[in-house]
């Protein structure tokens, strides 16, 4: 299958500069989510990708073919991609084997018939092929979409927020079979979504993206327990910092007292990133620390603690009971390998 390679990738969209300076690998059989909020410039990248948009620096490599760069704009058609939208745009008017067989309009009748049976068992819908959309569910069309994507054989995928629009109780199945279908067609894909739970359940590898570039690219849990920035831990879940006022090995003083850490610091950073879970509260009766508020979140309870003599230390922490507000509290840091950055 297709290695998908992109060098220093930079586009335009309304003479402004969406994505500067981009570089990023797909693997055979590999998908990637790209992560990150409105307008940081990941449907740009989607089009580029696809053929659908100029590049104006950088380049982008399907296996060993270059299809973008300031000069070469191989047509999307020629790049055999398959696209999976938001809306599926399927046709209303087509049966569901029909959807299927659009791409197909220049094989033999007789091995399009053959692929459209063959796309129709493997997305479970062998029943469903002489249906039209508006008469099976929105997961039953997602699939339809994915089937009429595979028929042609693409090279590589590209879905652009594919389940934004189906409900949240077959959210989770729809995606874990649509990602074995990928896996098991080998087909590498690119994934649009603004949901790191989608992320998390789907792809291999997330880049989170900030202004036009690519943060940080890794696992779920590479990117999760050892950001490269504040942007992405606070990206990924929920942070909180507190200021370092020394290290000692395997040890660093804090305004929480000292903390514990797995690998040994060489070096001292100003602040420590602290996730909730990795905090334990205790009761106390002479601790300046105070629950400010709690609210119950189904597996545990999320306080609010603010230092009654510094309001500017207030963090949250996770926990499996709860505290009345006004209570006194210590704040104990569970032995990890603590993450921390230079102040911005």
């Amino acid at each position: 299958m297709t290695k998908l390679v992109i060098n220093n990738l930079a586009c335009q969209y309304n003479d402004q500069l969406v994505i500067d300076d981009l570089s990023l690998v797909l693997e055979n059989n590999e998908i990637i989510a790209l992560l990150g909020p409105s307008g940081c410039g990941k449907t740009t990248l989607l089009r580029t990708i696809a053929g659908l948009q100029s590049v104006q620096g950088g380049e982008i490599y399907l296996g060993d073919n270059l299809v973008s760069s300031a000069d070469v704009m191989l047509e999307s058609e020629r790049r055999n991609i398959g696209m999976i939208f938001q809306d599926y745009a399927l046709f209303p008017h087509l049966s569901v084997a029909q959807n299927i067989a659009f791409g197909l309009s220049k094989l033999d009748k007789s091995i399009v018939s053959e692929r459209v049976k063959t796309m129709l068992k493997l997305v479970k819908l062998s029943d469903f092929g002489d249906r039209y959309p508006h008469e099976i569910s929105g997961g039953q069309q997602q699939r339809v979409a994915i089937a009429r994507a595979l028929a042609y054989q693409p090279d590589i995928m590209l879905l652009d927020e594919p389940f934004s629009n189906i409900d949240s109780q077959s959210r989770s199945e729809i995606m874990m079979e649509i990602r074995h279908i990928l896996k098991e067609q080998d087909v590498p894909a690119v994934f649009v979504t603004h949901s790191k739970d989608e992320a998390f359940a789907f792809a291999d590898k997330l880049a989170i993206f900030n202004q036009g570039k690519i943060e940080q690219i890794g696992t779920a849990q590479e990117l999760y327990q050892h950001p490269a920035s504040p942007y992405v831990a606070n990206f990924m879940g929920k942070a909180n910092y507190i200021d370092i006022t020394e290290v000692n090995g395997h040890s660093i003083g804090t305004v929480l007292g000292d903390i514990e850490v797995d690998t040994a610091l060489k070096q001292c950073h100003e602040i420590a990133m602290l996730r909730p879970e990795h905090l334990a509260l205790e009761p106390s009766v002479s601790s300046s620390l105070l629950i400010k508020n709690s609210f119950f979140c189904g597996s545990h309870w999320v306080h609010r603690v603010q230092d009654s003599t510094n309001e500017a230390l207030s963090i949250e922490v996770h926990a499996k009971v709860t505290y009345p507000p006004g209570s006194s509290v210590d704040v104990r840091v569970i032995p990890h390998d603590v993450v921390t950055f230079k102040q911005s």
